[in-house]
C-alpha cells in the first residue's frame, strides 16, 4: 500500500505511476474522498467545540436553579448531527481505504516505461542455447512416453491442470527442490523455513493477493476464510507482520519449498499441455527483510542467487527487466529470469524477483527500529522465485534430452537421484 501522506500531500506522483502502468484507477476519486473526510473532521470539530462551549453553560444555568431546556434540546441535536457525521466519516475512511489498496506500486526510477512483454529489455543472456541434431520434443512428450507424467490420471482425480508423477520423475523433482534448498542455504545464506500452506485474509492482503486478485486464488469453503497459497512470498514476507525489527538484524533472508495453488483465473487455452501452467506445483520462494538503504542491492543479490540456480545445472538462461506496463502489482522493479527450453523453442519464466519497497510492509505493518532514532521505519521486502521446481524439471527434460528419448541427468543432481545417471526408455 502506497504511503497515504504522499498521496495526500503529492498525488501527481502516484497519477504519474498509474499513468506509466496505464492503469485506468483516477486519482480524482481519491481527492474527492479526502476533501468530504477533511470537510467532515471539520464539521465534527466544530460540534464538538459547541459541546465544550454549551455543556459549562447548561452546568451554570442548573446551579442558578435556571431553565436548561433550550440547551439540553440544543445538545440532543448536535449529538445526533454528530453521530450522523462520524457515521459517515467511518464510511469515507473505509472507502479511502479500500481505494489505497486497489492502487499498485510506484515503479522505481530505473524501470522502463512501457505497455507490455513486448517492452522488456532483456540484460544479459546466458549460456549457448544447444543445438540438436533431431527434432527435440517438449517435456510433456517426453515425459510421458517414459512412464513419468500422467496427465490422464491426473484429470480422473482432480481434473484439468493437474499432474501425476512417477518414478525417476517424482525423485527429479524432489531432487531439483532439495539441490535448490542447499544451494540457496548453503551458498547465498538462507534460512530455510517450513511455513503454513493456509493462511487467512490478513495474510494474503499483507502481501497484495487480497482484495485485488481473489479470482485467482484458491479459498477454502467453510467460515474461516482461509485460503490456499498461490506461493510461499505470502507466509514468509507476513512472519513479521505487525513486528519491530532490529536494524542490526537487517537483511534477514528466509527461503522455503511448498505447493502453491493458482486457479490461473484468465489463462483459458494457455499452455493446456504440460506443466507449464497447473493449479498446484512447487516452489523455492526466497524472501527477504531489507534496510530500506540497500534493497536494491539486495535485489540484484537476490537476482544472482536464483540464476546460480541455472548455472550450476548448465541452462541456458536470460535476464529481463520488466517494464511498467508488465510489472506485477505490488512489485517497484521486477527481474525475470527466462530458461530456454527447446521444445518449445523459446525462453520461459522461471523466476521473477521483485523489490517490493515498503508497499508490503506497510500493509502487514513491518518496521524496523533505526539506531539512534525515536521513530520506526518500514522495512523494503523483496520475493523472489528459486526456482519454480516444476519449471525447472521442465528445462531439464528438454534441454538433456537424446535423440532417442532418454534423459541425461545434470551432473550437479547426480548425487541426489539414487545412482540414476540417465531415464531410458523401456
Amino acid at each position: 500500500m502506497l504511503d497515504l501522506k504522499l498521496m495526500q500531500r503529492d498525488p501527481d506522483v502516484v497519477r504519474e505511476s498509474l499513468r506509466k502502468r496505464n492503469s485506468k484507477i483516477d486519482v480524482a476519486e481519491f481527492l474527492a474522498m479526502d476533501e468530504r473526510r477533511k470537510a467532515l473532521i471539520a464539521d465534527v470539530e466544530a460540534l464538538k467545540a459547541t459541546q465544550n462551549r454549551v455543556g459549562p453553560e447548561i452546568a451554570k444555568r442548573k446551579r442558578a436553579g435556571e431553565d436548561a431546556e433550550d440547551l439540553l434540546e440544543e445538545m440532543k441535536r448536535v449529538a445526533e448531527r454528530a453521530k450522523e457525521l462520524d457515521a459517515e466519516l467511518s464510511q469515507v475512511e473505509a472507502a479511502e481505504k479500500e481505494w489505497m489498496m486497489s492502487v499498485p506500486n510506484i515503479p522505481h526510477a530505473s524501470v522502463p516505461v512501457g505497455v507490455s512483454e513486448e517492452d522488456n529489455p532483456v540484460v544479459r543472456v546466458v549460456g549457448d542455447v544447444p543445438a540438436f541434431d533431431f527434432q527435440p520434443r517438449e517435456h510433456w512428450e517426453l515425459g510421458v512416453a517414459l512412464g513419468g507424467l500422467d496427465f490422464e490420471r491426473a484429470a480422473k482425480l482432480a481434473g484439468a491442470r493437474f499432474c501425476v508423477s512417477f518414478g525417476w520423475c517424482a525423485r527429479l523433482e524432489r531432487a531439483l527442490a532439495q539441490f535448490m534448498l542447499d544451494t540457496q542455504t548453503g551458498l547465498h545464506g538462507y534460512t530455510e523455513v517450513i511455513p503454513p500452506y493456509i493462511v487467512n485474509r490478513r495474510t494474503m492482503t499483507g502481501t497484495g493477493q487480497l482484495p485485488k486478485f481473489e479470482e485467482d486464488l484458491f479459498k477454502l469453503t467453510d467460515e474461516r476464510d482461509f485460503f490456499l497459497i498461490p506461493t510461499a512470498e505470502v507466509p514468509l514476507t507476513n512472519i513479521y507482520a505487525d513486528e519491530v525489527l532490529d536494524e542490526e538484524a537487517l537483511p534477514v533472508k528466509f527461503c522455503a519449498f511448498t505447493p502453491c495453488f493458482r486457479s490461473e483465473a484468465g489463462s483459458y487455452g494457455k499452455d493446456t499441455k504440460g506443466l507449464i501452467r497447473q493449479h498446484q506445483f512447487h516452489k523455492v520462494e526466497m524472501v527477504n527483510f531489507a534496510h530500506p538503504d540497500h534493497s536494491y542491492e539486495a535485489l540484484e543479490d537476490m537476482t544472482r542467487s536464483a540464476e546460480r540456480i541455472l548455472q550450476l545445472l548448465k541452462l541456458p538462461y536470460r535476464v529481463i527487466t520488466l517494464c511498467t506496463g508488465d510489472m506485477g502489482f505490488g512489485a517497484a522493479k521486477t527481474y525475470d529470469i527466462e530458461v530456454w527450453l527447446p521444445g518449445q523453442d523459446k525462453y520461459r519464466e522461471i523466476s521473477s524477483c521483485s523489490n517490493c519497497e515498503d508497499f508490503q510492509a506497510r500493509r502487514a505493518n513491518i518496521r524496523f527500529q533505526p539506531k539512534g532514532a525515536k521513530k520506526k521505519e518500514y522495512v523494503h521486502t523483496l520475493n523472489g522465485s528459486g526456482l519454480a521446481v516444476g519449471r525447472c524439471l521442465v528445462a531439464v527434460i528438454e534441454n538433456y534430452q537424446r535423440a532417442d528419448g532418454s534423459i541425461v541427468i545434470p551432473e550437479a543432481l547426480k548425487p541426489y537421484m539414487g545412482g540414476i545417471e540417465v531415464v531410458e526408455p523401456k
